[in-house]
């Protein structure tokens, strides 16, 4: 079985029921509107703005996206994972989020994006396939985009720790092939293809806390404040949870 059939097979059992019911409960959806309220900010998202965003999953995150942008755009592999954006998308009446079941190539998703996501898509990417994304992106930006990534942290301690105390837990979310990102190699890889990039650490404990206990969000909006201060730290940054980039088209 190839590695992207086995990531397929994971997660269509993953958006079978299960995410369904780990991502509407409070603490994860509270870890979602932050992270849209973040993109936005860094993106410079307006309500003329059109979005892509690459490996969608289920939707969570690109359906909170959709009031505050033209259009949103949600490709997947998974077809489980579409069906569900497609329906909670109609449940709420965005007429602007269309999701697509396909790959980045290959899929028709258009071209000419203000700003490209991916969360939590990066790392599912072998070291070959993660150097032609600033190519890619060149595709289907318009001059002056923005891309947006999210993705676990080769060095962070909560995966080490996981590993150890919740070792159930960080297989049912995690597949053999992934490869925790590099914050330093992402900035080299996008600044060297003329993408005048930012990348930093997103947090320490709020996510990891997020999934061992998704209903408690007075507890994540709690770590989320820890978490402003612990990523500016120096000797602790080093060891955050996950990386973010943000990185814009130039011409």
């Amino acid at each position: 079985m190839t590695a992207q059939m086995q990531e397929l097979e994971h997660h269509e059992q993953l958006y079978s029921g299960e995410a369904q019911t780990l991502f509407a409960k409070a603490a994860v959806r509270a870890f979602r509107q932050h992270l849209v309220t973040r993109m936005r900010r860094l993106l410079h998202l307006h309500r003329g703005s059109r979005v892509l965003s690459i490996g969608c999953g289920i939707g969570d995150t690109e359906i909170l996206l959709a009031p505050h942008v033209k259009e949103i755009v949600g490709v997947d592999l998974s077809p489980s994972g579409i069906r569900q954006a497609q329906s909670d998308a109609a449940r709420a009446g965005f007429t602007n989020a269309r999701f697509i079941i396909g790959s980045v190539p290959g899929a028709h998703v258009g071209t000419g994006f203000d700003a490209v996501i991916a969360v939590f898509f990066l790392h599912h990417l072998s070291e070959l396939d993660l150097a032609t994304v600033p190519g890619l992106l060149r595709t289907l930006l318009k001059p002056g985009g923005y891309f947006y990534g999210l993705d676990p942290s080769r060095y962070r301690l909560s995966g080490a720790v996981g590993n150890i105390v919740v070792p159930w837990l960080m297989r049912k979310y995690q597949t053999e092939g992934e490869h925790p990102v590099d914050a330093g190699e992402l900035q080299r890889l996008f600044a060297s293809a003329g993408f005048e990039t930012q990348t930093g650490l997103y947090d320490f404990v709020s996510t990891p806390l997020a999934g061992l206990f998704p209903a408690w969000e007075a507890g994540y909006r709690a770590a989320r404040i820890l978490d402003n201060v612990l990523v500016r730290t120096p000797g602790v940054r080093a060891i955050g949870s996950n990386v973010e980039i943000a990185a814009r088209y130039t011409q």
